[in-house]
């Protein structure tokens, strides 16, 4: 509905009393009533298979995200749930506290939330004004969900229509503000996975006024054919353009940034990696990277694969333009890269470096965050295959429905919701090079048979096709899980099990590994790529810490912990324990609760924590009377405040632990610990 230019914006609280009443107004015409305890019965298991399958490319671009976001709000009693275009929920991530809760308001895959059928929520509502939006307790039209609060956004494809919604559910008394705006930055990143994955096979456009918002949510996107006009483009793109993708459709490559795109093609070619200046019609300076699709690959002579990559390793060792970052995704490490001063490592990549060059498949073994992908990288990377592609597929991010056709691809027309043209797998896309299968023990058996035969055939047959497409590529495979016991039980075949051991080898924890200060200098050098002004050590006090944790996580903990921690210290010298996630202490705890930091380092976390409470929170004397109305002393040390704010905070929430970290910002087990103390 278009506003007449005269009329009164209305502030944001009464606009969005407005867009509740109007949902209450349509719940009630559909003849919802408030009381009444709908229907819960989700679509049977085949039903809901089906859909995911309808779904594919938006359930598989979004899982990921989905991970990333639980991680985000993770012990916040609440959960993350992606729905299709009519509000069924495709699939959920939530706390286990959170879950049995969740399941008696129908929070679950099968359901649709749609307004039709819940009235006045957050999924609904949000699809049916096609904008993000947060419904709180008893703004919800059905009293049975007043318990809840739910920030949605819609996601759409790159033309801009509906294909679902994302959301986080949870109790209604852990209402944050900021909680939408995470979802609504997680919806983004999913439109733009969608947008890359759309437009792959042609000339994609990344831009940006700044150039260290290249690669990140506020970057520009624009697809472009071989002749240089303009296919797509997402939001970020048409707010940089001012217009609208219609309009912008309309005007070729040297319209849209001021310069004939034959030349600018050449130029992209000569600029080694880095960033290419470029002019909008509206005067703006905008920075660009390109990247050719595989279809322009073939089509267009000066796009090369093998002069592409080899500008990728020249750009590599050179100076990059001002302003410039080198995203940490980029480095492809060699087997001696890898080799960081552990024994155990060394030991590995001397016996997978005597292979290289061989068809003799290779099995990593290893915990979760160990480096397996790191290896099978390193090992394409220094084998006579470089300059072919290295494709990557993990097995336990994909559902059954689904990973048949990444793998070995379909046709057109083959299944319900298939791309048309249909769409190369992974194993033709990786022909020539190396594919990795990381957590192949998640491989369903049916497709372990289908795997199978194509290792022994060098073949594939996509789904719906009637021919074979031979392929020559090498194997890499990864694994958490112990595959000689899944073979006894049943789970894996054992001939596929000799297909892909030609060698197997085992990396050891990071907690058991004697190279800690080498990875955390790695890390750090990577971080200082793409965060402005991060620090290059971290304290003798940190290095200490780090000595005496865990890390389930392993490498992939590690550098998360040190990425966010260089974000909390940027301008700084050095990363001390004060600039450490607070979530670290679970895993480097006193030895009593299973952890091996000591007291002291645990309370300097929590002390990090808490004094940011202090300004809003800390008493000044006289204190505040207690309830019979006299005044206490206020406490003379921070810990002694400390102590009382925890404490005072409990005492409001009647003893509910989860309540008061969660009012505190702090982790349950601090506030456990704090308990144990008393």
């Amino acid at each position: 509905m278009t506003r007449h230019p005269s009329a009164t914006v209305k502030p944001p609280e009464a606009a969005r009393a407005d867009m509740i009443a109007q949902a209450h107004a349509r719940s009630r015409a559909i003849g919802l009533r408030v009381s009444e305890a709908p229907d819960f019965q989700p679509l049977g298991r085949a039903d809901l298979r089906d859909l995911i399958d309808v779904n594919r490319t938006l359930y598989a671009e979004a899982r990921p995200v989905m991970d990333a976001l639980h991680a985000q709000i993770v012990d916040t009693e609440s959960m993350v749930l992606l729905t299709d275009r009519n509000g069924v929920i495709l699939h959920s991530l939530g706390d286990t506290d959170f879950v049995e809760k969740a399941r008696r308001v129908a929070l679950r895959p099968g359901v649709s939330w749609a307004e039709r059928d819940r009235g006045t929520n957050a999924i609904g509502t949000a699809l049916v004004d096609g904008q993000p939006t947060t419904i709180h307790a008893g703004e919800h039209f059905l009293h049975a969900n007043h318990i809840l609060t739910c920030s949605c956004a819609p996601i759409a494809d790159p033309w801009g229509r509906t294909l679902g919604a994302l959301d986080v559910s949870g109790e209604s008394h852990g209402f944050h503000k900021h909680t939408l705006a995470l979802v609504r930055m997680s919806a983004q990143m999913i439109e733009n996975h969608l947008f890359n994955t759309e437009f792959a096979d042609a000339i994609r456009l990344q831009f940006h006024a700044r150039a260290e918002f290249i690669g990140t949510l506020y970057e520009g996107l624009a697809a472009f054919g071989a002749d240089g006009a303009l296919l797509c483009a997402n939001r970020s793109a048409l707010f940089q353009f001012g217009a609208s993708l219609a309009a912008l459709q309309q005007r070729g490559f040297e319209a849209l940034f001021g310069q004939p795109f034959p030349a600018f093609m050449q130029q992209l070619m000569r600029a080694r990696g880095e960033f290419v200046p470029l002019t909008l019609p509206s005067g703006v300076r905008v920075l660009a990277r390109g990247t050719p699709g595989a279809a322009v690959v073939g089509a267009q002579p000066a796009w090369p694969e093998r002069a592409a990559r080899e500008r990728e390793k020249d750009s590599a060792g050179a100076a990059p333009m001002a302003g410039a970052r080198t995203p940490t995704a980029a480095w492809q490490p060699t087997l001696a890269d890898l080799d960081t001063g552990d024994a155990r490592v060394a030991a590995v990549l001397e016996r997978v470096a005597r292979v290289r060059g061989r068809d003799i498949p290779v099995l990593v073994l290893g915990r979760t965050g160990t480096g397996k992908e790191w290896l099978a990288r390193a090992l394409h990377q220094d084998s006579p295959r470089r300059d072919a592609p290295f494709v990557a597929l993990n097995c336990a991010a994909l559902p059954d429905t689904l990973i048949e056709a990444e793998l070995f691809g379909y046709e057109d027309g083959a299944f319900t919701g298939a791309k048309r043209r249909g769409s190369a797998g992974k194993i033709v896309q990786a022909h020539g090079g190396t594919l990795f299968l990381d957590e192949i023990g998640d491989m369903p058996l049916a497709q372990q048979v289908r795997l199978m035969r194509v290792l022994q055939e060098r073949a594939v047959m996509p789904l719906g096709g009637a021919r074979a497409v031979p392929v020559d590529l090498r194997i890499v495979c990864a694994t958490h899980r112990d595959l000689r016991a899944m073979i006894a039980e049943g789970s894996f075949r054992e001939d596929l099990y000799y297909r892909i051991n030609g060698l197997a080898v085992t990396l050891p924890p990071l907690a058991e590994r004697t190279d800690l200060d080498a990875l955390v200098a790695r890390v750090l050098a990577h971080v200082r790529h793409e965060i402005h002004d991060a620090p290059a050590r971290i304290t003798p006090e940190v290095r200490e810490y780090f000595a005496r944790c865990r890390w389930p996580g392993n490498l992939r903990q590690l550098a998360n912990v040190l990425r966010t921690a260089a974000i909390m210290a940027e301008g700084e010298d050095a990363i001390d324990l004060v600039h450490l996630p607070e979530d670290l202490a679970h895993d480097c705890a006193p030895a009593e609760s299973g952890g091996c930091a000591d007291a002291r380092e645990t309370a300097a976390l929590e002390t990090a924590a808490l004094e940011t409470l202090a300004p809003q929170e800390a008493p000044v004397a006289p204190c505040a009377p207690n309830k019979e109305g006299a005044h206490v002393s206020c406490p003379a040390r921070l810990s002694d405040w400390q102590a009382r704010l925890i404490d005072d905070t409990l005492a409001r929430h009647d003893g509910n632990v989860s309540a008061a970290a969660r009012e505190l910002g702090l982790a349950r087990n601090t506030v456990y610990r704090h308990l144990r103390r008393r």
